[in-house]
C-alpha cells in the first residue's frame, strides 16, 4: 500500500506526537527542493527519547509498507534522520536542536498549520 506524502506526513507527525516529541514542525518542501516534499522536525529530552519516536516513526511506516530508506544517528540519538523518500524526520535532543536550527536553513520553506 502506498500512501500520499501527505498522509504519510500526517503518520509521522502522529508518531512522533505519541511519544511526546517536543515542538513538532512540519515544512513544505515542494517546488523548493528534490530531496524530499516535506521534513518534520522534533526534539525528545532524552537519548532514551529520541530513540523512542525515531523507531516509533520507522514502525508504522513500514506497518503501512512504506521503506525506510534510510535512518541514521540511532547510536547516538543526538540527531536522528528517518528517510521515507517523500518525507524525512529529523529528530534531535533538546540541545542539538537548538545548535543546528535547520528551521532557519530551511526558512524558505512554508511551515504546514495543522489543524
Amino acid at each position: 500500500m502506498s500512501l500520499t506524502p501527505d498522509k504519510l506526513m500526517a503518520l509521522v507527525v502522529e508518531a512522533a506526537e505519541d511519544k511526546k516529541a517536543m515542538n513538532v514542525v512540519t515544512l513544505d518542501l515542494q517546488g523548493i527542493s528534490l530531496i524530499a516534499d516535506y521534513f518534520v522536525i522534533c526534539h525528545g529530552n532524552s537519548e532514551t527519547q529520541v530513540q523512542s519516536i525515531a523507531t516509533e516513526v520507522r514502525k508504522r511506516a513500514e506497518e503501512k509498507g512504506i521503506r525506510v530508506r534510510g535512518m541514521e544517528g540511532m547510536d547516538t540519538a543526538r540527531w536522528v534522520l528517518v528517510d521515507l523518500g517523500d518525507v524525512v524526520i529529523h529528530v534531535f535532543h533538546r540541545d542539538d536542536r537548538e545548535y543546528y536550527n535547520i528551521e532557519r536553513l530551511w526558512s524558505d520553506a512554508k511551515v504546514v498549520e495543522r489543524v
